[in-house]
């Protein structure tokens, strides 16, 4: 597959992880969503993490979070299309790339109340997915698109291994966000423009250009941003 490098200077979200003494941790797999209004001046949905965070504390970022235990069993109305299954397949194994879908589904639903689903009958189910199932609705895996993935370099407190799925608005059940569980002090659609201006981690930030190009540029291969012998990387495969 073509690849291609280039700096990448990841100092502003960086700051918001410090370092950590002693041996290095492992990345977790995470996954973030970025859901967009398209149209003639694109929307997308962002949220200001509450001043309390000790990671990222007031910086604007999209709904994402940890991989779950119940993202590997949790039931879905349509599966990832193949060409995200495909990519993702590259990286991880089957059974985990299903499951960073439902974790970008879920954790958008926990932080901002929005459903990226399809109408079905409400069921009690235990643990984080309850709630979501509760509301009538399986998760609408066939709506994400893989945009993106970036390792947090090592040394720092907190790292994640991030996958970044994007999809559009229309799958939503509800158009309009909710409080969610607090995590985001303030949710709002936002036009790209405006989104750019606010203070963003430099991760986020690249990823809403990414974003940006894909809406024109259709088939775009996949930034991967990572730090290779000290020094930070960008890839496209």
């Amino acid at each position: 597959m073509p690849s291609a490098h280039q700096p990448f200077d990841a100092a502003q979200d960086l700051a918001d992880a410090p370092r950590a003494p002693g041996p290095r941790q492992r990345p977790k797999d995470a996954a973030t969503l970025i859901l967009v209004r398209s149209g003639r001046h694109p929307q997308v949905l962002m949220g200001r993490r509450a001043p309390g965070h000790v990671f990222m504390a007031s910086k604007w970022v999209f709904p994402g979070g940890r991989i779950d235990r119940s993202d590997f069993s949790a039931a879905s109305a349509t599966e990832p299309s193949a060409a995200t299954r495909a990519r993702l397949e590259t990286e991880l194994a089957p059974h985990r790339a299903r499951a960073l879908c439902l974790t970008a589904v879920r954790e958008t639903f926990e932080e901002t109340g929005l459903i990226l689903g399809r109408p079905a009958p409400p069921a009690s189910v235990a643990g984080p997915w309850r709630e979501f199932r509760a509301a009538g609705a399986l998760a609408d895996l066939a709506a994400l698109d893989y945009v993106a993935r970036a390792i947090t370099p090592p040394g720092r407190t907190r790292r994640f291994d991030a996958r970044f799925f994007m999809a559009d608005a229309a799958a939503l059940l509800a158009p309009e966000p909710t409080a969610g569980s607090g995590e985001l002090d303030e949710i709002a659609w936002l036009p790209l423009e405006a989104a750019r201006a606010l203070d963003l981690p430099s991760i986020t930030r690249f990823v809403l250009t990414e974003v940006a190009e894909r809406l024109t540029h259709k088939g775009r291969p996949i930034p991967f941003v990572r730090m290779v012998r000290g020094t930070h990387q960008v890839t496209h495969d």
